[in-house]
């Protein structure tokens, strides 16, 4: 009967989402030069341009899985990248045997298509770009595979797609259960930014009954203008007070781009995977924090780049 509850905290987020894009305003955001443009995937699948939500089922939240697929076999497969070096699928049968056993390693060096480091005002943690997983660490313990990184907004990051991730991370955890889970990131011709990410998954051994979606989550954030050819921005100039500023990026052509930043004071936190919170090394949630949940972070801007937001209690 665990399952059951998993489907009705889908159900409400959900409803959520309809009520939001049935009354939300478009904002100060520009997702394309016309605002109102309705995204068409190479498949032929319409996605409503985004209107307040962070995402919008799809399908009637059906996954487009066949039952051949459906599997208790776990598997992971990651799209080879295109010749404009973008992420193509990742697909996997997510279980408790694909989940990591090692601490999350660093994936700083890892530039995917469409990345710039730039902060502005209005965004927890300031970074507008995070290195988004499309198959989440905390799934299958992927860290600095190219195949599986994007560029993608604080916003699609940690609004968008890891609450779907969470939800499938603790039914797997508390049932044992197979995920059939895929994330297809989509992009408009040869924009080097995607414009979101389809996510489907079906929990296996249930039918459906325990896990079961498909949204898609937008690559946007809200008050920011994207420009999703080379990921160039403009926004509310970063007036923080430690050492990094960025006022915004910019883009002469589809091709060039212009970035400023400069390097913040190094630092070591403790960062924890399943909160997805950072601390300082001597915050008290450490000390109470279970070994396998500890991730090792090199330095604020890599923590937050990596979808951690800080702790409260130490700030750090």
């Amino acid at each position: 009967m665990r399952g059951k509850s998993f489907v009705l905290r889908l159900t409400a987020v959900f409803a959520a989402a309809v009520l939001a894009l049935s009354g939300s305003p478009a904002g100060a955001l520009t997702v394309k030069a016309d605002p109102n443009t309705t995204i068409t995937t190479s498949a032929g699948l319409q996605i409503p341009a985004y209107s307040g939500s962070p995402f919008v089922a799809v399908n009637g939240n059906v996954p487009f899985f066949t039952k051949g697929e459906l599997t208790t076999k776990s598997f992971e497969v990651y799209s080879d990248l295109d010749s404009l070096g973008r992420c193509g699928t990742a697909y996997a049968n997510v279980c408790t045997d694909t989940m990591p056993t090692q601490p999350r390693g660093d994936i700083g060096p890892v530039k995917p298509t469409g990345w710039h480091t730039v902060k502005y005002n209005g965004i927890d943690g300031n970074y507008l770009y995070n290195r988004c997983h499309l198959i989440g660490f905390q799934l299958t313990g992927e860290n600095a595979n190219e195949k599986n990184l994007i560029t993608g907004t604080r916003y699609l990051n940690v609004t968008g797609m890891v609450p779907f991730e969470n939800m499938v991370a603790d039914y797997v955890k508390e049932t044992g259960n197979h995920v059939l889970y895929r994330v297809t990131p989509i992009f408009t011709g040869n924009d080097l930014l995607a414009d979101g990410v389809l996510m489907e998954a079906e929990s296996v051994e249930d039918a459906g009954a325990g896990i079961l979606f498909c949204v898609f989550c937008y690559n946007v954030q809200p008050g920011i203008t994207i420009n999703y050819a080379d990921g160039s921005s403009s926004g509310p100039a970063f007036t923080g007070s430690d050492k990094s500023t960025t006022a915004s990026t910019t883009s002469s052509s589809s091709k060039s781009k212009t970035e400023t930043t400069t390097t913040t004071t190094e630092a070591t936190y403790i960062g924890n995977r399943n909160t997805k919170k950072f601390h300082r090394p001597d915050c008290p949630s450490v000390k109470s924090m279970s070994s396998k949940n500890k991730v090792s972070l090199s330095s604020r801007k890599e923590a937050i780049a990596d979808g951690y937001t800080p702790c409260k209690r130490c700030n750090p």
